[in-house]
């Protein structure tokens, strides 16, 4: 039988930890082994595909600026880019790369879930009663995001810096880890910034964050969010729109969140005084 989480030392929690964490990577690597076997349709269908002018993404924006009448890239033909690998080892390292983040993408349920097994045991039986969707609505928020920052702000980032053109002379010849390292950073970020509201929930829980905190720097995050989304976005205000609308969302979704957890808490507080 294994031991109450009050009777548990320091020692003890580190190991209960460290087999969590075996566990979480133990599943990422199995799945990114899968994703390896599989790269080529990965790498096809997935990592090249906003390279293609009819991808879903440039196709909707074309058809958009067309009904407004604005000339747009969206509309060309092909990206004036070229993908090249410059090492030896530039594919190999690529694909293997590539594994890795696909692997914890899709195991990402799991990882979470290990997570919650560690920390659930020292929570309240009604707490825990009450976060049983945890798993399943940090999942959910994740792949969104994941989804979010593939179809929206991959390919607007990609468009952009491809018909940037400083002169001429220069071609667009880029290196494929960089290539890559674009559309690994803005999917996998932007699935980590829609677990904004279940960052706020622990940090509520704990003291750390309250309503009145998050309403009172809502116009600094305002300004942080749009300065975001003019680094990520093509320079037009539509595009930075369409970025920082879902993550204002989440913040206003966050202060509401919080809303609840302090209200349960005075509940709770009045209930057993």
């Amino acid at each position: 039988m294994g031991k109450n989480v009050n009777e548990m030392s320091f020692l003890d929690h580190l190991e209960d930890l460290r087999w969590h964490l075996i566990r979480a990577t133990g599943s990422v690597v199995l799945v990114g082994t899968f994703a390896f076997i599989f790269s080529r349709s990965i790498f096809k269908y997935i990592i090249f595909a906003p390279l293609d002018m009819s991808f879903p993404t440039y196709s909707f924006l074309c058809k958009a600026s067309q009904f407004l009448g604005v000339d747009t890239s969206f509309c060309n033909e092909e990206l004036p880019m070229i993908i090249q690998s410059r090492t030896m080892a530039g594919q190999f390292s690529a694909d293997i790369w590539t594994s890795i983040f696909a692997g914890f993408i899709i195991a990402f349920p799991y990882v979470i879930y290990q997570m919650w097994k560690f920390i659930s045991p020292g929570m309240r039986d009604n707490e825990r009663k009450h976060s049983r969707g945890f798993i399943i609505i940090s999942s959910l928020l994740f792949f969104t995001g994941v989804l979010f920052g593939y179809y929206i702000v991959c390919p607007l980032s990609i468009n952009f810096l491809a018909n940037y053109n400083i002169s001429e002379v220069v071609d667009n010849q880029i290196d494929i880890s960089s290539y890559i390292a674009l559309v690994r950073s803005t999917a996998l970020a932007s699935g980590l910034v829609f677990e904004l509201p279940i960052i706020i929930y622990f940090l509520t829980k704990v003291g750390l964050a309250t309503p009145q905190g998050l309403k009172k720097y809502r116009k600094y995050a305002l300004v942080i969010v749009l300065i975001l989304s003019a680094i990520i976005t093509p320079p037009d205000i539509a595009s930075q729109i369409i970025v920082a609308i879902p993550i204002l969302i989440l913040y206003q979704v966050s202060i509401f969140i919080s809303k609840i957890v302090l209200k349960n808490q005075k509940k709770k507080a009045l209930k057993n005084g």
